[in-house]
């Protein structure tokens, strides 16, 4: 995205590797000491030869880019609030609650995010969370289950994993896919939804988690949406966040193909030239 000079320098933040400290804002002391074992760590990224390493290469080679990119969320969110919009290029680990990690997700970053701003930032009170990706958001769910000051929107394909019944009581808007969903439908149910669920709440912030896994051919989401199809969806988003003024932040989260990076960076760069960034 830089290389087309159209992002400049000073839109660009280095994220600062998330502390303890910080952490702890969420996460549960027991939960974090569990991370010091290699095999709860295979476990929650779903790689197992890491259980095999000793846990100082883990903490460096796993953990520390996850806590970088759970950082980055943070600090996203803040820079939301001050410039209208941010987008993590990394992060959106919604199946992690304070308690329990899971489907490559070992760090809470959304909830994390959200929690810093209403406890440290003037003026933040209430907050959407927009779920995109192809699975269901149930950390984040988890997390906010009896907290009216978050509305969750979640739309996934119903069939596969996490399938988490309980989490589903936190969502207040849930649209559940059929295996398969293309552009046409899948757009006008993100159209429709997106605007109700901000009619019905205007909020201080969006958190929009925006999973690329619902590209055709992704080996875990089960969807046909075409690159065109997920930048207009993020255009959607965009637009109706703009529309009302209403700051947010976007982090990349699930994206199982290697052409996912190219497809983020045509729809950073699609937003720029619509002014929507």
């Amino acid at each position: 995205v830089s290389e087309e000079k159209l992002i400049a320098d000073d839109l660009i933040v280095q994220a600062r590797e998330a502390t303890d400290e910080d952490l702890l804002v969420v996460h549960t002391r027991r939960y974090l000491n569990k991370l010091k074992w290699s095999f709860v760590v295979a476990t929650i990224t779903e790689i197992p030869p890491v259980a095999f390493l000793p846990n100082f290469v883990v903490q460096r080679r796993v953990l520390k880019p996850l806590r970088t990119q759970t950082g980055g969320t943070i600090m996203a969110g803040k820079l939301a609030v001050e410039r209208g919009w941010a987008i993590n290029v990394g992060g959106g680990f919604h199946h992690c609650s304070s308690d329990k990690g899971g489907g490559f997700c070992a760090y809470a970053d959304i909830t994390l995010a959200i929690k810093f701003l209403f406890e440290r930032v003037q003026g933040v009170s209430k907050a959407t969370i927009i779920d995109l990706d192809a699975h269901q958001g149930n950390g984040h769910e988890r997390d906010f289950m009896d907290d009216h000051r978050v509305y969750i929107m979640d739309v996934y394909n119903r069939y596969i994993y996490p399938g988490d019944g309980f989490a589903k009581r936190a969502i207040k808007r849930k649209v559940e896919l059929e295996w398969g969903t293309e552009d046409t439908e899948y757009l006008q149910k993100v159209h429709t939804h997106v605007e109700g669920a901000l009619n019905e709440l205007k909020p201080d912030i969006i958190v929009y988690n925006a999973g690329t896994d619902i590209l055709d051919g992704d080996p875990l989401g089960g969807l046909a949406i075409s690159p065109q199809g997920i930048v207009r969806r993020d255009e959607v988003v965009f637009k109706a966040a703009r529309s009302r003024r209403i700051p947010i932040l976007m982090v990349t989260s699930g994206g199982y193909q290697k052409k996912t990076a190219r497809i983020i960076a045509d729809s950073i760069l699609n937003l720029h030239n619509l002014g929507l960034i």
